[in-house]
């Protein structure tokens, strides 16, 4: 299969099977790979009544294998009800505010690839859904409809009702779509840090997302937020990236208002004056230092500001933590 050249791997018969079959399954790009998690003996569909019982499935909980884990995302919906925001007039989609599965087997595609399963004897069917598109893109929002929204948007900002609105457009069409395959020819055009896929039998997901929001090890939590970019072309460097930034009012006043909110989410739940930005290296910056780290994508340069700080407790809980982002989560 195609997915293999991708990876730059020696052919393996369990990922062909794995594949080429209709097993739910996961992959979640890591920084030296990918994790690709399966067999799932657990599935929990989150609803604003269930979310804080899933919460509490973490406080006593001891975690032993590589495998004891649950990974899945939380929908803007299932986080706004956390922090008790209504939203107004907002379409249903129909679609699942969170899931979270448990997986028995987790592969480890690295230069070498590892298994590590509770499954003793692995079973698929054989299933290989081929990529067809049905029907044009149609998007939701056309032209005047565009300038309408912009222009009352505008408006609340000048007036200080807010500081910053994303105006989103919806691409839609009818297709079929293999997602393993979708998923590593995306990578290897984009190999974003955030990335991953999500394989169920009634839906796929699959997402490119540049931008690590949350990652906590022991009480230890860092975010880098993105705030800038610049299409990358030969005849432009980091150096020069770097001077456009620094010199672009627009892209700077954004990123240091992206990394004051970031640092006023964290300090919620970590101990006072340990919220820090750091540099690439891991070096601290001292406070009021102009913090501009360039980072290369394949299709263009990025603006970050990598922040961490200390978790006030080491049992700080795992919706303190969920309230300050919405992420596709790992909770080990």
């Amino acid at each position: 299969m195609k997915e293999n050249s991708s990876q730059h791997l020696k052919f393996n018969p369990y990922l062909e099977k794995l594949y080429q079959s209709d097993k739910p399954l996961i992959i979640y790009k890591v920084e030296d790979g990918y994790n690709l998690y399966t067999d799932f003996s657990k599935k929990i569909i989150l609803t604003n009544k269930n979310i804080n019982n899933f919460f509490n499935l973490f406080k006593s909980k001891k975690f032993k294998k590589e495998t004891d884990l649950l990974i899945g995302f939380f929908g803007y919906e299932i986080l706004c009800n956390l922090l008790n925001i209504k939203i107004k007039n907002q379409q249903k989609l129909n679609f699942y505010k969170g899931i979270f599965y448990k997986p028995e087997t987790l592969i480890k595609i690295r230069k070498d690839i590892k298994i590590i399963s509770t499954v003793k004897k692995h079973k698929f069917n054989s299933f290989f859904n081929k990529t067809q598109i049905l029907s044009p893109f149609k998007t939701n929002i056309n032209y005047k409809k565009y300038k309408t929204i912009f222009d009352l948007f505008s408006k609340k900002i000048r007036q200080g009702e807010t500081y910053q609105i994303k105006i989103c457009t919806k691409y839609k069409n009818k297709s079929t779509i293999n997602p393993v395959n979708f998923f590593w020819k995306l990578m290897k055009i984009n190999s974003s840090p955030e990335s991953f896929m999500i394989r169920d039998k009634n839906f796929s997901i699959v997402s490119c997302s540049p931008e690590t929001l949350i990652n906590k090890k022991g009480n230890k939590i860092i975010t880098k937020p993105i705030a800038g970019t610049l299409k990358k072309s030969k005849k432009i460097n980091k150096i020069k990236a770097l001077n456009f930034f620094r010199n672009n009012e627009k892209e700077t006043k954004e990123h240091n208002m992206i990394v004051d909110m970031e640092r006023s989410d964290l300090s919620r739940i970590c101990k006072p004056g340990t919220v820090k930005i750091l540099k690439k290296n891991g070096q601290m910056v001292s406070a009021g230092e102009p913090l501009i780290i360039i980072e290369a994508m394949k299709m263009e340069y990025e603006l970050k500001a990598p922040k961490a700080g200390r978790i006030k407790k080491m049992k700080v809980k795992t919706k303190e933590i969920i309230n300050q982002n919405d992420i596709l989560v790992e909770i080990d």
